[in-house]
């Protein structure tokens, strides 16, 4: 029994898909309606009344970035109101829960222990400039699950673990997408990530037990960072997927839902091709790029004509969390940050050559 596709936009202009639903660069910095400079514009005086907010003064930059801020607009459609809640939420919860902290100090042993869990990055990007990562599904079954809440230390919980893996996306991955102008639309920064997810040899009674899981992952990652997908390709599907999808779907909003797509087998590749070129396409799903999931990103060249590595050689980031420092000129130092042996590290690692590309500050963007 063959799986359905999903139907997938394929159209690639710069303003709406065939469904109707936004499609970058759309709603994104340097894209915007009237109206939607508007909604910004008293998104921020709000924001800014309330206390959680503060504009750039000339001296420092603002303490949140317009990328950042339009991802709660586009969120809750414009609305400055309803875009003031959840970001209000967002800053408590993270103040509470000492997110900026947390990625600073993490053990570095347990932020491995937990990317190997959840989608990687595989060094490469889709045509419009996007991270790609992966998720093979069959590596979260019960067992390592089990392990690894187990292995959790008492300062972190498993879940908090899991948002140094967002706090990486946002304050790290997508600011160095941002930074490479090889792609359409240079000056519009990258705020969103597209997923491959292998649910191949994955069983019914997996999913089952995924399913708190996967809940409370999703329900926290869409009211805390809103507007980071792009998009899902599910590939792999076993014969009996059509069957659960029905249930397996309400795990999550619907506005996640509607950014996931189901491809049967010999849709795999096409459908990849439209979005992604065949060089940063692992291997394993019709592509031309050697990465297996568990790996550490494989560059692309544009990364690594940009990229002047402190050590010479290294060619990857280390393992472990990781942020950008402003450095002189026009250059942003990729430094590794988390504790090693209770020990907390800031190490340069890299020199990201930028040229003329604005500087973002080091928020999570």
């Amino acid at each position: 029994m063959a799986v359905p596709v999903t139907k997938v936009p394929t159209n690639q202009s710069l303003s709406r898909t065939a469904t109707g639903i936004p499609s970058f660069p759309a709603q994104h910095l340097g894209h915007l309606e009237p109206a939607e400079l508007n909604a910004l514009d008293s998104f921020k005086e709000l924001i800014a009344k309330k206390g959680f907010y503060k504009p750039a003064d000339g001296q420092s930059p603002a303490s949140h970035d317009d990328a950042t801020l339009l991802r709660y607009l586009r969120a809750r459609r414009f609305n400055p109101q309803d875009a003031f809640k959840q970001f209000e939420d967002t800053e408590i919860w993270r103040k509470e829960n000492k997110l900026e902290q947390l990625y600073e100090t993490i053990d570095v042993k347990d932020y491995e222990e937990c990317r190997r869990l959840y989608p990687q990055w595989t060094g490469r990007r889709d045509k419009r400039g996007m991270p790609v990562y992966v998720f093979d599904v069959g590596h979260l079954n019960s067992h390592a699950i089990t392990a690894y809440t187990k292995s959790t230390s008492a300062s972190h919980s498993k879940m908090l673990r899991l948002f140094a893996l967002y706090e990486n996306l946002t304050r790290f991955i997508m600011p160095l997408c941002t930074f490479l102008l090889d792609r359409p639309n240079p000056e519009t920064p990258i705020t969103q990530s597209n997923n491959i997810v292998d649910i191949q040899g994955v069983g019914l009674r997996q999913f089952w037990n995924l399913k708190g899981h996967m809940q409370e992952a999703s329900t926290l990652a869409t009211a805390h960072y809103p507007e980071t997908l792009d998009r899902i390709f599910i590939v792999g599907a076993p014969s009996y997927f059509p069957t659960v999808w029905g249930w397996i779907k309400r795990w999550f909003d619907p506005i996640t839902v509607s950014k996931i797509f189901v491809l049967s087998a010999h849709n795999v590749k096409p459908v990849l091709e439209k979005f992604i070129d065949p060089a940063n396409i692992p291997k394993k799903y019709g592509g031309e790029l050697p990465y297996e999931f568990g790996m550490m990103p494989i560059f692309d060249d544009a990364l690594k004509q940009q990229m002047e590595w402190t050590v010479p050689g290294l060619g990857t980031w280390p393992q472990g969390p990781m942020m950008w420092v402003n450095g002189e000129g026009q250059g942003q130092v990729a430094v590794a940050v988390g504790s090693v042996n209770g020990k907390q590290r800031k190490e340069p690692v890299a020199t990201l050559h930028t040229r003329a590309i604005e500087k973002v500050a080091n928020g999570y963007a």
